[in-house]
């Protein structure tokens, strides 16, 4: 089927089901790798436009959908079911029809445009050391540490963002006891000379934002957010691995941004989840390109947050060749990445588990249920804190979206000869 037959294959779909999504306003909190809508206290970015899905077969209703704060006319909501049009779409041993040496060329070239220039990762190291000198000052016994993407290497250009955790060394874990020092250090950035000073110490992760007047820097500063450290480093030793890695990142994040199915806060997925998709894919490549670090031996770093043991091999300069043996491009990588989670996962009672990596099953998880707003349809379990699904934003409209979306990734890197273009077009209502 060439790329013109797929397109018309999916509006005959969509002509015969005409079922505009609903608007999920679902919000989650937990902020994990620094994207800007991803942390805590952030207001919700305006949401993606109502997709209609194609290509995913027959629709059942499904319950109503939790979202207090938006006002709106009771919606259609839908969830995906397996069908005759899902079939159709799903070509067994199809193999993309670009020249995949060409199509790995231009990745490559995508890749570097996508990466900040090195004024860009100045402007941000200026940024950051202001705010640690005025943290410094207040709390001088505490560490002052930089996370997010832009600590672990995956920051896109022009993101003009940065997280930072100040980490007590009385270990303050308290809502209260956070929420207190997030005013004293907004008393603190406001006589420093930053501008939009911010205090939420009321949310759920008590957070101050605001921004470094020389710079424009937007800045978000947590309390004792350990495990968003411990991610962070985690991140960043597997992207010194394989250069791969991160070049796979790259990509998908991209084409995350532009199809707005990367925001959390609106019931897709958060940049972490995307990065642990494409870590795990690597682990289970034949033969692997990416090793499991929690499996590796001896336990190098070491450090217990809470109740969570964040042990694992981060001496990683000695796995620098680790994947030598597997010779995938990025081109491979990036249509193997599509293929799977457009056909090939298992929704139903699949859970991707970088720390072991494998396959978990959702009743080993006891995620088999929704508790409240956490549903498990999409499940990705955090490498640290493990009851956390960090998929559990996924509903019923959006799993579609998602399903919908990674589908139309796959049929376009299957079916069209310059695939690139239509891959990244960026994502517009009734299109």
């Amino acid at each position: 089927m060439g790329c013109g037959a797929a397109q018309k294959h999916h509006l005959d779909w969509e002509r015969e089901h005409n079922q505009p999504f609903g608007q999920n306003a679902y919000q989650a909190d937990r902020q994990a790798d620094g994207a800007s809508h991803d942390r805590p206290g952030a207001q919700a970015p305006p949401p993606r436009p109502p997709p209609r899905v194609r290509g995913l077969g027959p629709m059942t209703v499904a319950g109503r959908v939790h979202a207090p704060a938006v006002k709106r006319s009771t919606p259609v909501v839908v969830a995906p079911a397996k069908g005759p049009a899902r079939e159709r779409a799903y070509l067994v041993g199809a193999q993309p029809q670009a020249d995949m040496a060409a199509l790995n060329t231009a990745l490559l070239a995508l890749v570097a445009s996508l990466q900040p220039g090195a004024e860009e990762v100045a402007r941000q190291q200026v940024a950051f050391e202001a705010v640690r000198r005025v943290l410094s000052q207040g709390w001088p016994q505490a560490q002052v540490h930089l996370f997010g993407s832009t600590a672990n290497g995956l920051s896109i250009c022009n993101n003009n963002d940065i997280d930072i955790c100040l980490e007590l060394p009385d270990g303050s874990d308290s809502l209260s006891s956070k929420g207190e020092v997030v005013e004293q250090m907004a008393k603190l950035v406001e006589e420093a000379g930053m501008k939009d000073v911010l205090p939420l110490p009321k949310a759920r992760v008590p957070v101050v934002k605001f921004v470094v007047g020389e710079t424009g820097t937007k800045v978000d500063v947590t309390v004792n957010n350990i495990l968003a450290i411990v991610n962070t480093k985690l991140l960043r030793d597997y992207g010194a691995i394989d250069q791969r890695l991160l070049q796979l990142c790259f990509v998908v994040k991209h084409w995350a941004k532009r199809r707005q199915v990367n925001d959390s806060y609106r019931g897709t997925l958060s940049s972490y989840c995307y990065v642990l998709m494409c870590i795990h894919l690597l682990q289970q490549r034949a033969p692997p390109i990416l090793p499991c670090l929690h499996a590796l031996k001896p336990s190098t770093h070491r450090r217990t947050v809470g109740v969570w043991q964040c042990d694992y091999h981060d001496e990683v300069s000695s796995l620098e060749d680790f994947g030598a043996q597997n010779t995938e491009t990025l081109a491979e990588l990036v249509w193997a990445f599509f293929e799977y989670w457009a056909w090939k996962h298992d929704y139903n009672n699949s859970v991707i588990s970088v720390r072991t990596a494998s396959f978990l099953t959702k009743a080993q998880k006891e995620w088999t249920r929704r508790v409240g707003n956490e549903r498990h349809l999409v499940c990705i379990e955090d490498p640290f804190e493990l009851t956390h699904d960090l998929g559990r934003t996924v509903d019923r409209q959006t799993s579609g979206v998602l399903h919908k979306e990674f589908e139309r990734a796959a049929c376009i890197l299957r079916d069209c000869a310059d695939p690139l273009e239509k891959l990244f077009e960026p994502y517009r209502a009734g299109s």
